[in-house]
């Protein structure tokens, strides 16, 4: 399956077939994830990571990821730093960037910037999240975590609860659920429910997804619990924040209502919807979640950039 130069904008770049060929080979890459196995398969090659947003998990897990594979990284989280502090376009720095580097990973707070930054690169440039648009990679890892943990896709009821409207993680998840089949229930606040263009991208694929904003009518039927940050940065209004904070709250008195085998996810970081009480349980998924990151990364890197294990 040809991938070798392929941009990674948004999960519908990909069909499912593709999507199982990458969690397929993550699979293969998780003893050199974990340092068990040693490749040298991108020597030589360059990686630019640029994040114009704060990042921990997708920034390290690419560098770790790079790394595992033998190449190296440029970094750049500091844009005041870069020449876009004196006014350079994001065009322009892209055009500079992909003559430094094999590939581009970029965060920006806009949406549509990562389809702009390929339209410029002659590299290939996967998105690590515009503002609050996609998140493919991310979405990637989340399959590949529910696949390992449930052992399959189809079938299975996830409820995606928290931020819907800003939360990218959950609008690249929501789609890529659907097109293997499995049931989504939208849990939110009407002020937070999922955008309508994601509600009709997932009808479009064949799902009926419920919506609701009352958690305890659905946490005795599903099978994973995705759980997201209520984004304090997203809202243009701060007192509309203060509205919804807090909204919901994932501790163990609530999840005595669910299946013993609910996992429980969230792409991190958290404030307070997750109970730290919750860590020990065994329906917490989220850590594991976090390190799928880097043998996700690895493969598709790996498949991007033509190497071969």
């Amino acid at each position: 399956m040809e991938f070798k130069g392929l941009d990674i904008v948004s999960i519908r770049d990909l069909t499912r077939e593709q999507i199982e060929f990458v969690l397929d080979l993550s699979e293969k890459m998780i003893p050199y994830a974990r340092g068990e196995k040693f490749t040298k398969m991108l020597e030589g090659r360059i990686l630019a990571n640029l994040f114009f947003e704060p990042s921990t998990r997708t920034r390290m897990s690419f560098e770790t990821a790079m790394a595992r594979l033998g190449g190296r990284t440029l970094e750049m989280s500091h844009p005041s730093m870069m020449s876009i502090a004196k006014g350079e376009t994001l065009a322009d720095t892209i055009r500079m960037v992909e003559s430094y580097s094999d590939a581009i990973v970029l965060r920006h707070p806009h949406e549509g910037a990562a389809r702009l930054a390929a339209k410029f690169s002659r590299s290939p440039v996967i998105n690590a999240g515009d503002g609050a648009g996609q998140h493919p990679t991310q979405t990637l890892l989340d399959l590949f975590t529910i696949r390992r943990d449930k052992q399959h896709i189809e079938g299975i009821k996830v409820a995606l609860v928290g931020d819907l409207k800003y939360g990218r993680t959950a609008h690249s998840l929501a789609e890529a659920l659907t097109l293997f089949g499995a049931e989504v229930t939208f849990v939110a606040p009407a002020s937070l429910q999922m955008p309508r263009e994601t509600v009709k991208q997932v009808e479009k694929l064949g799902g009926k997804p419920k919506l609701t904003s009352k958690l305890e009518e659905v946490i005795k039927d599903i099978d994973v619990l995705y759980v997201t940050r209520i984004q304090r940065e997203r809202f243009p209004d701060p007192s509309e924040y203060l509205k919804v904070a807090g909204s919901y709250r994932i501790d163990n008195t609530l999840l005595r209502e669910a299946k013993q085998n609910l996992t429980v996810m969230h792409p991190l970081p958290r404030v307070d919807e997750i109970a730290p009480e919750v860590d020990y349980t065994q329906h917490a998924k989220y850590f594991e979640q976090a390190f799928n990151g880097v043998p996700v990364r690895m493969a598709l890197l790996s498949l991007v950039l033509g190497g071969e294990l």
